[in-house]
């Protein structure tokens, strides 16, 4: 795949405003299913604008020319790319990224150290009426709507569509707050909602709850990307059935068109390690163990794989686990596209991963997984991911007494088995496919 084809967007038709959810664009499984929205609203309205609320302007133009960033914190929505955001439609990702995250690095060093000094200041004096300030959400957003240039972009918008993601549950509540207040200020301007590819929970934190109950029940359309337990919640906040369909997650569709022809020979490792996913050192140790004995034993490339790079999360974690092995392939570079690690994904026989991402580009691709878990969060993403495709998932969790046996006889059991799971697989994939286009044609009628 290359980036989606540009048409010159007409100012009489449909604006599509685009909730990513990760506004860094460092997440390659949120890169995916941005991908194939993209693509899936250029092929329905070649004229339409598209638009992405996104901190790092220059990235979204170098991944998806043609595309309005809308940033937040912006001047005006809509407007004619600037110089930057056109130059950077014309670079690689790799060029443009290193700019935009330092950038937005050194930003929240400055405003850190600004709100440091202010506290210093204040202090000895009484706090200002309601304290200090309303809580912010990770880009900086107040929790009480949305920011101004979101708010702009959302009043001339034809239809607002809010992109799966983990992202609605206890464990990110600046997210949630922040995802809902935009749902909400969209519905009620009579601006058409859409939720896609959608894994939802684990929720019950009462304020989040409440508010979900507030908002949910008014969107227009929700696709859940797992029947697990987004049905179940949705349910619990009043939102009618009719409103609602499973259709897997929508990143299928770009890791299936890089499928190779034959099943691959390596095997893949992703581990994620972060505060919603913790990992003891000891369990660590166990995994790096493990996946290097049985990569000599199978004859098999050890392959590093990242889905974030957010803080260089999954590669501070990964890349030790095959480093100074024999068997270690290189890692892909910063700023890979996601069709990039999809196809990398695709030359392994089992992937064995900490990052939900990571397992659907496998089995979207007839590769089993090994996940590894230590949380009901990932419990339920890869429980949620297995019973959708039926097959192909063993999940071993990190904190157990017995990993180093489970681990070894779960690579093993899922190496033996690749061959005959994988037409399984992949028919499941297009069978998803084909479910979340039809969902996808819904949500376009609504416009």
């Amino acid at each position: 795949m290359t980036n989606p084809s540009v048409a010159e967007p007409s100012p009489d038709g449909p604006r599509i405003l685009v909730e990513n959810g990760e506004y860094w664009l460092l997440n390659m499984g949120d890169l995916a299913m941005l991908d194939v929205t993209i693509r899936r609203l250029r092929a329905r309205w070649p004229r339409a604008r598209v638009g992405v609320l996104t901190e790092t302007p220059a990235l979204l133009g170098a991944y998806f020319p043609g595309v309005d960033p809308i940033v937040p914190w912006g001047r005006s929505a809509w407007s004619p790319a600037g110089p930057l955001v056109r130059l950077s439609q014309a670079a690689a990702p790799r060029i443009v990224g290193p700019y935009d995250v330092t950038r937005l690095r050194v930003g929240a060093w400055m405003r850190g150290t600004g709100r440091r000094a202010e506290r210093l200041l204040r202090r000895g004096r009484p706090a200002p009426a309601g304290g200090e300030g309303r809580p912010l959400d990770p880009v900086g957003q107040a929790s009480a709507g949305p920011a101004p240039n979101t708010a702009a972009a959302l009043a001339s918008s034809s239809l607002v569509v809010a992109l799966g993601g983990g992202y609605l549950t206890d464990v990110d509540p600046g997210q949630t707050t922040r995802v809902l207040g935009l749902l909400e200020y969209a519905s009620s301007r009579g601006v058409p909602t859409a939720m896609l590819g959608q894994g939802l929970g684990p929720l019950e934190n009462p304020a989040l709850m409440s508010r979900a109950a507030e908002v949910l029940p008014r969107v227009d359309v929700i696709a859940l990307r797992e029947r697990r337990c987004g049905p179940a919640l949705l349910e619990r906040v009043g939102v009618a059935s009719s409103r609602v369909t499973v259709t897997g997650d929508d990143a299928i569709e770009l890791a299936l068109a890089q499928c190779p022809e034959v099943l691959g020979r390596d095997l893949g490792v992703c581990l994620r390690i972060a505060g919603y996913s913790p990992v003891s050192t000891r369990a660590r140790e166990i995994v790096t163990t493990g996946l290097r004995l049985l990569a000599q034993a199978l004859g098999a490339g050890l392959t590093p794989v990242i889905i974030s790079e957010f803080r260089s999360e999954d590669r501070r974690s990964t890349l030790p686990l095959v480093a100074g092995s024999d068997h270690a392939r290189r890692p892909l570079g910063r700023f890979a596209r996601p069709q990039d690690v999809a196809a990398q994904v695709g030359r392994c026989r089992v992937l064995v991963t900490g990052a939900y991402h990571a397992a659907v580009f496998a089995l979207s691709q007839g590769v089993p997984v090994v996940a590894l878990t230590s949380s009901r969060y990932y419990d339920d993403k890869f429980l949620g991911l297995a019973g959708m495709f039926g097959a192909g998932l063993e999940l071993v969790r990190l904190d157990r007494d017995d990993l180093a046996e489970r681990l070894t006889a779960a690579i093993r059991s899922a190496w033996e088995r690749a061959p005959e799971e994988r037409a399984a697989l992949l028919a499941s994939a297009e069978e998803q496919i084909a479910t979340s286009r039809r969902t996808f044609d819904r949500v376009c009628d609504l416009v």
